[in-house]
């Protein structure tokens, strides 16, 4: 049978006997300083499979203390003591995990059998459904500490395939970790598997809406997309590309056969969209079975040998079916070029999804040519493995927006990065060009960017289908997502090496903004960025949204202004349509793409930009590979570090590859280094190696650019920027934000003068109410001094 892309590594699924405690009827395991396993069976059968969540007990052996006798075990850690009364069942108080604090005092409320977790901050369950967002136990508690439970899990035999356990078990893990929630991801990580390495191209623009689409129209699209200078990566099929019954559309939710007469040529398909640099993913669902009009049909029953004509039922649990489904099925769909799967299981039970899934995913990774990806629904077990998630059929709401980042970053709870939603929304609702806007403005810093909805031309997901101002945020903003694919494939690397997720919550490092609803959506998008999603309607008067945004400790830049804002302080903002609130912290380091003519390419780019924040040093390593395929596992990567050495008015940046191969990127690289807030430097020095080399300099703004081409990959580059006070304070000044929003109101000039007069002068704040007012007498009309009022209390506030 040919399966051996099911096939897993056995060699790890026993601990260390150093760190094994066993009697008649328990097991005791210490993984590590933080995590034990406990194992209890009246007959003392105990488990040693690799099961679906857990696919690694060989830990090094961790630092602990025994105590033991006939009667009672300690296990004593830096992290917890464990007491347990031998042979007495896991009830009650016969086993409990004493946590410690850092001091390696006891603290409060020890782990029982019992314990109910109710501190818990749960994790993204399945998804946001008609507005509301579904939640599962997470990881991450104040308690300290969390169960695992795998005792139900499905086990993974010797042949890789699936089954359930004869043997009637209790098998926990306790997770025991203070405060320290990243060892706690750490230690899950190598424990369940780390998360896959995504293709390059799942970070970029994709296109999915439920159209019965035939090749001209594919065409329309892609050329619509180049022509409003949008990019685009991804095209995702729905369920009408392949054959359907003609006179029930509904029928016939499963196939995989393209329709000859919307593709005669599915192999044209797939080359005309590679050739653009756009990637072809098709959704599927085998839950109907096979039937007898798929082109591989034949083939199906000729191995599984049977007869006739009927339908194959499709059942996870039936090796030859898996065999045949992949081996026959899904192989014949990537000899057509398609790159990868999305699953739409509707009518399959939970865990015939997880079974599936988990195949999915090791088949699609098994080939050294295509790295593995796969978009499925979250199957709750160990689903970090499976590749991109997805929340679909999501309304088209403020709500469902409002919903989306709160829902991203609950997901690091449980160690999961890759949530794609609809955006712009599925279905309902009511479409409004700020609501896509804005939608449109957090996909550029959320995990995935996919473009969704269902069929029909007033669910306007085309960014062509909108107004001119609209198309033009719409193309900027895509644009800038295409050029953070550098950053952005940094740090899923990160993410796949070391768990860290690319989206963390603040109240990791700041735990009471998790009881604070107005900052509750705000995160950390890798590690130099930090995202304010706006999630609500803006003042249509002042033509502004008002946004109330927390900046943890240190100092902070608007990305697009470099304005500077002081850490650990509260702020009340205003964003044009155009704008919107992201910050980097003081030394942050961010690689950036500068896009070819063919946009949709997401390679390692020949041309690339180096935006830097004064302030700190720092060190930002870059990660590359091809994007594509397994050979990184090889080594066939390149890891560059980009070492930023801040003095004051004297800026040294370094890059240089730290590890990996030459000649797995480009050879030669066009850099744009861009300090932000900066004068013109008058010393500039740029080294290859040890040699002098030539360079350009300008200043754009309030920027200076340092431009040096046909750079060497494989060799070290030096850039020196020093002068008299050329750092820029740009410190945010909230009179500003209000002097731009008279500026731009359609009031009389003079009345204009008056305003500023009031607002910005010296008097106290009840004198300048008075005086606001009193406009009224000057033709300033009512609704403009609320407006006024207003701003002149959230000028108070700061």
């Amino acid at each position: 049978m040919n399966t051996e892309y099911l096939r897993v590594n056995y060699e790890n699924n026993k601990a260390k006997a150093e760190c094994v405690f066993e009697g008649k009827t328990y097991r005791i395991t210490v993984l590590t300083e933080r995590l034990v396993r406990l194992e209890y069976s009246k007959t003392g059968d105990f488990f040693d499979d690799l099961t679906e969540q857990v696919v690694n007990r060989n830990f090094p052996i961790p630092k602990f203390d025994v105590k033991e006798d006939d009667k009672y075990l300690e296990i004593n850690t830096s992290y917890f003591l464990l007491k347990y009364h031998k042979e007495k069942p896991f009830e009650g108080f016969n086993i409990e995990i004493v946590l410690k604090k850092e001091d390696g005092t006891s603290a409060p409320n020890p782990w029982n059998i019992r314990s109910k977790e109710v501190r818990n901050f749960k994790a993204s369950g399945r998804g946001i459904v008609e507005d509301k967002m579904d939640f599962i136990k997470g990881l991450y508690s104040t308690d300290g500490y969390v169960t695992i439970d795998d005792s139900k899990s499905l086990i993974i035999n010797s042949d890789g395939f699936l089954s359930n356990s004869n043997i009637p078990r209790i098998d926990l893990y306790v997770l025991t970790y203070r405060r320290s929630f990243g060892y706690a991801l750490s230690d899950y990580f190598q424990l369940t598997g780390y998360p896959p390495l995504i293709p390059r191209y799942a970070l970029g623009i994709w296109w999915n809406k439920n159209e019965i689409y035939n090749f001209q129209d594919i065409e329309h699209i892609v050329s619509n997309f180049n022509k409003y200078n949008i990019p685009l990566s991804v095209i995702l099929l729905d369920e009408f590309w392949h054959l359907k019954d003609s006179r029930d559309l509904s029928l016939y939710h499963t196939g995989f056969t393209f329709n000859r007469n919307l593709f005669s040529d599915p192999n044209n398909l797939t080359k005309y969209l590679h050739e653009r640099g756009i990637k072809l993913g098709l959704m599927i669902d085998p839950t109907e079975g096979i039937y007898p009009h798929e082109d591989r049909y034949q083939n199906v029953i000729n191995k599984l040998g049977v007869n006739g004509n009927n339908i194959i039922p499709f059942n996870v649990f039936d090796k030859k079916i898996i065999e045949a489904y992949f081996n026959d099925i899904i192989k014949y769909l990537d000899d057509i070029g398609i790159d990868f799967y999305a699953l739409d299981y509707r009518n399959m039970g939970e865990v015939e999804r997880r079974v599936l899934t988990n195949y999915h995913f090791k088949y699609s990774d098994y080939k050294r040519e295509k790295r593995g990806m796969l978009l499925a629904p979250n199957t709750f077990v160990a689903s970090h493995r499976q590749g991109i998630l997805f929340s679909h059929y999501e309304d088209v709401s403020w709500n469902t927006l409002n919903n989306n980042p709160y829902f991203n970053l609950m997901g690091s709870n449980k160690g999961l990065s890759w949530w794609s939603h609809d955006i712009g929304g599925y279905y309902h609702g009511i479409e409004e060009d700020e609501l896509y806007l804005r939608w449109i403005e957090l996909a550029t810093f959320s995990p995935i960017f996919r473009l969704s909805s269902k069929g029909g031309k007033y669910f306007k997901r085309e960014p062509w289908a909108w107004d001119v101002k609209t198309l033009k945020i719409v193309s900027d903003y895509t644009i800038l997502r295409q050029r953070l694919i550098p950053y952005l494939y940094s740090e899923n690397y990160k993410y796949h090496k070391t768990g860290l997720p690319l989206i963390e919550p603040l109240y990791y490092n700041n735990p009471s903004i998790y009881d604070e609803p107005i900052y509750k959506n705000e995160y950390y998008f890798g590690s130099e960025l930090l995202v304010c999603p706006i999630t609500e309607k803006k003042d249509y008067l002042m033509n502004r949204t008002l946004k109330r945004i927390y900046l943890p400790k240190g100092t902070w830049y608007e990305l697009k202004t470099g304005k500077r804002f002081i850490g650990d302080k509260r702020y009340v903002v205003f964003y044009r349509d155009e704008d919107y609130p992201v910050f980097a912290k003081s030394g942050s380091i961010i690689p950036l793409a500068n896009l070819e003519k063919n946009k949709n390419v997401t390679d390692c780019p020949k041309d690339m930009e180096i935006v830097i924040f004064p302030g700190k040093s720092n060190i930002y390593n870059l990660y590359e590979d091809d994007g594509y395929s397994n050979l990184y596992k090889e080594g066939y990567y390149l890891l560059s570090a980009i070492d930023y050495n801040y003095l004051k008015n004297n800026y040294t940046v370094i890059i240089h590859p730290v590890s990996g191969k030459n000649g797995i990127i480009t050879p030669t690289r066009n850099y744009k280094i861009r300090f932000k807030n900066t004068r013109k430097a008058k010393d500039v020095l740029v080294y290859l190696n040890q040699d002098i080399y030539s360079y350009d300099s300008y200043v754009d703004d309030t920027d200076f650019i340092v431009e040096i081409n046909d750079v060497p990959t494989s060799k070290q580059l030096s850039i020196n920027c020093k002068g008299k006070d050329i750092e820029i304070d740009s410190l945010r000044l909230i009179n500003e934000d209000i002097d731009s929003i008279i500026s731009d109101l359609q009031i009389k000039t003079t009345l204009k003068d008056m305003i500023a007069n009031i607002i910005f002068s010296d008097m106290p704040f009840a004198k300048k109410r008075i005086a606001l007012r009193k406009l009224k007498r000057n033709g300033l009309e009512s609704k403009f001094i609320k407006m006024f009022l207003k701003l002149i209390e959230y000028a108070e506030e700061v």
